[in-house]
């Protein structure tokens, strides 16, 4: 009986570290759309999520929400940052290889960077997120700052 307690307890041990090392090897970042939809759905309750779109890393995901609006969302190691893209505040350059571009955003500068995407076309449906929030409210004369 004393035994099969031992073996248990070994088995047990085996199986938490050999999981521990498994995850050790896997790659940073939201691999998980579930989580990013909570995350953004945290920090921004009052927003409708349409569709995301990740990176090729993982490391960021780009949240299509409803009315034209965008949102940004990177890992941070310990705690994922949520960005809410204001129209007109960001801007877009593509990158030679096609499959990704370079973000400037005005208002949140600590997130630029470059995204490359799994695909092209990945890369231009987020582009196009992007231009239509810049151009989405420019229209609008609830939105001060913005163009009538």
């Amino acid at each position: 009986m004393f035994t099969w307690g031992i073996v248990l307890v070994l088995i047990g041990f085996l199986a938490y570290f050999s999981t521990k090392m498994a995850r050790r090897d896997e790659p940073e970042g939201l691999q998980d759309t579930g989580l990013a939809i909570v995350e953004f759905g945290r920090a921004f309750p009052q927003e409708a999520i349409r569709s995301l779109h990740a990176t090729a890393d993982g490391k960021a995901v780009f949240v299509r929400l409803h009315d034209s609006k965008a949102g940004f969302m990177r890992n941070m190691r310990s705690h994922y940052a949520c960005h809410l893209i204001k129209p007109g505040m960001v801007r877009v350059r593509n990158l030679p290889a096609g499959n990704g571009f370079a973000v400037e955003f005005l208002d949140a500068p600590f997130h630029n960077g470059e995204f490359t995407f799994a695909n092209p076309a990945e890369a231009a449906e987020v582009s196009l997120w992007l231009l239509g929030n810049y151009v989405g409210h420019a229209d609008r004369p609830d939105m001060p700052g913005m163009p009538a």
